[in-house]
């Protein structure tokens, strides 16, 4: 605050020794006077008694609008200050914006890691799973066994009740008295005759037929 307050009288009291010559100027170009401000500076004032009045009244004007200038930006605005202002905010919104990026990218992990852990669950759920099947198959494996061995006995069966209807769709007749009997008898249920033993009989009764 010091160095603004040394800044601000310095310029000022430049810009009014800068206005009294512009004053001086316009003196010298409205009355054709000489011009007398010169007389405070005399090392310089024969070299300066040779400017022209048009030329002093321009430079004068114009340094003293550019002090004006520069008393007015210390008074009211540190040009220092603000640049230094700027750069914060601009450091501010910066760092605003990477740490919103920052929460983005942390939301987008989360969600990730979400779905990894979701991803594992449902893993161990299918590895429970399929060593539940393979146990069952296991289970299963000897009843599959147990039915393949019922369908074989099944089929010899029905191969065996086949041939016992075809026997009995064409049953033999017994020698002595006629009736039908099976081939597997060995007596005859109707008359008792010894089937076995009378093969020429049964042979004969074929050939007569």
């Amino acid at each position: 605050m010091a160095k603004k307050g040394i800044g601000v009288w310095f310029f000022s009291s430049l810009t009014f020794v800068a206005l009294m010559h512009l004053i001086d100027a316009i003196s010298v170009l409205v009355f054709n006077s000489q011009i007398k401000l010169f007389q405070l500076y005399p090392f310089i004032n024969e070299k300066l008694q040779a400017i022209m009045p048009n030329t002093y009244f321009w430079v004068s004007a114009i340094i003293t609008f550019i002090l004006w200038g520069i008393t007015c930006a210390i008074a009211f605005e540190n040009p220092v200050e603000t640049f230094l202002n700027k750069i914060l905010s601009d450091a501010r919104k910066q760092g605003a914006v990477e740490t919103q990026v920052l929460d983005e990218k942390s939301e987008l992990l989360d969600a990730m890691n979400e779905t990894v852990e979701m991803n594992n669950t449902l893993l161990a759920q299918v590895k429970d799973m399929t060593y539940n099947v393979r146990t069952e198959v296991k289970e299963i494996q000897p009843l599959t066994e147990n039915v393949e061995k019922l369908k074989t006995e099944l089929s010899r069966l029905k191969r065996g009740f086949k041939k016992f209807e075809e026997n009995v769709k064409h049953p033999d007749k017994c020698p002595m008295c006629g009736k039908p009997i099976l081939p597997e008898f060995k007596v005859c249920p109707y008359c008792g005759e010894n089937l076995k033993l009378l093969p020429e009989a049964v042979i004969a009764l074929k050939d007569y037929k």
